[in-house]
């Protein structure tokens, strides 16, 4: 939930070097939309915005909207899911290798889940008993992402290819953390613009696993829908603040290095890979939303309409820290969350954040559940999330308001290549 935390909304097309949109008139195998007796179509817009529904069925076959038809690639450099826009709907979920699992039934299983995850971003039925609940829907942007944990190593016999950088994370002061909804020996990231095409992702994941890994914990989340904004924008938290400003762009010189495992890093495995922090992070909203817009504002040291920071200008106008008000006070508060998180600030620390937002619901309290699955991505977490958090952990004004509930560190290969499934290298090299 740093300054840099939440990258940039976008429309709902995922990064150039990974999408490709999928023609309406082009057959996406059973996934199509059809015009059905009885069925009533949503007329848009040039604007996005609903301006009336069909008065009468029609006959003819009706196209997917590109909010259907954009597809994120499974081949590639990297895995999907990192670098691509926000999706408006997602599930992790992390399991454990069951008792007698070992190397040679988790390559069968990552070899499985990664068809699985090729043919569901493509459009296509799931291959193993597809249970057609995506029958009518395009590939929405649908991405599946897997990582390694540390235990997974021990598992499968590969201690000696587990990286430092999976090392376990330090406990910090601020923690509150439930070891069951934590970890696990595999981890599995899936989004979609489609609630229906991720909860089919999730069930297909599910099934593969077979007599191989159980669920461990499974967590559910969401952002805003692409489209309902009328422009283009930094997405909002669930405290109603825009969150991401300073988030690592891959326009940037240095994006890949800070990002991604190095072509010759090590292990030699992890080239092009990533490393992703999972935690769970309640917000105390009831208690949030007690204070003044100008007390929030000061906690996180930007304002809450438009994210620019106290200092003045716009979102993206750079934050003057030593700027002072009449009374000699610092305009952008010592404790405020997004002076404490600047890279320039942690030695360079960057990480690039991708999360989701969730809500469970009430709790026995009376109290929302709800807060952000936070996810970011380093090419190594040590000199990414440690630092940061560690700092934060010192005297964040935001500390009082959230709380860690659960946490995760995995392993993330590179991209697989056409033939290949993900981990190949390390389960078979």
């Amino acid at each position: 939930m740093a300054d840099q935390s939440i990258p940039e909304a976008r429309t709902p097309r995922t990064a150039p070097a990974q999408t490709e949109a999928v023609p309406a008139d082009e057959g996406i195998s059973r996934r199509h939309l059809l015009g059905t007796a009885g069925a009533t179509g949503l007329v848009l817009g040039t604007a996005g915005a609903a301006v009336g529904y069909a008065a009468a069925p029609s006959e003819a076959a009706a196209p997917l909207t590109s909010l259907g038809t954009d597809r994120a690639m499974f081949h590639g450099k990297h895995q999907p899911g990192i670098t691509d826009g926000l999706q408006a709907r997602g599930h992790l979920v992390a399991f454990d290798l069951t008792a007698g699992a070992g190397r040679k039934e988790a390559a069968a299983l990552l070899r499985r889940w990664s068809e699985t995850a090729r043919r569901l971003m493509a459009g296509e039925p799931s291959p193993h008993e597809d249970t057609d609940v995506a029958r009518d829907a395009g590939p929405s942007s649908l991405t599946i992402t897997f990582g390694f944990g540390h235990s997974f190593f021990g598992r499968t016999g590969l201690e000696k290819q587990r990286p430092t950088a999976l090392d376990p994370l330090p406990e910090f002061s601020s923690d509150h953390i439930d070891k069951k909804r934590s970890n696990g020996d595999l981890w599995v990231q899936i989004g979609a613009n489609d609630a229906l095409v991720a909860f089919h992702a999730l069930r297909a994941i599910q099934k593969d696993a077979g007599s191989a890994a159980r669920v461990r914990w499974q967590m559910n989340g969401f952002n805003r829908s692409p489209g309902a904004t009328a422009h283009p924008m930094t997405a909002r938290n669930l405290m109603g603040q825009i969150d991401g400003t300073r988030n690592p762009k891959p326009s940037e010189a240095d994006f890949e290095q800070r990002i991604f495992v190095p072509e010759k890093g090590e292990p030699a495995w992890m080239a092009n890979g990533s490393y992703a922090v999972v935690r769970r992070i309640r917000m105390l909203l009831d208690d949030w939303e007690k204070l003044s817009v100008k007390a929030q504002e000061d906690v996180i040291g930007r304002r809450k309409s438009d994210g620019a920071a106290l200092s003045g200008g716009t979102e993206t106008t750079a934050m003057d820290l030593e700027k002072t008000d009449a009374k000699g006070n610092l305009v952008v508060p010592i404790n405020a969350h997004a002076r404490i998180t600047r890279p320039d600030q942690n030695g360079g620390a960057a990480m690039l954040r991708r999360p989701f937002s969730f809500h469970d619901g009430i709790d026995p309290d009376g109290v929302p559940d709800a807060g952000l699955l936070f996810i970011c991505w380093q090419a190594d977490p040590l000199r990414g999330f440690v630092p940061v958090q560690r700092k934060l952990d010192r005297g964040d004004a935001l500390s009082q308001f959230i709380r860690h509930e659960s946490s995760g560190l995995f392993a993330v290969p590179g991209g697989a290549a056409e033939g290949e499934y993900v981990g190949q290298k390390l389960l078979e090299g």
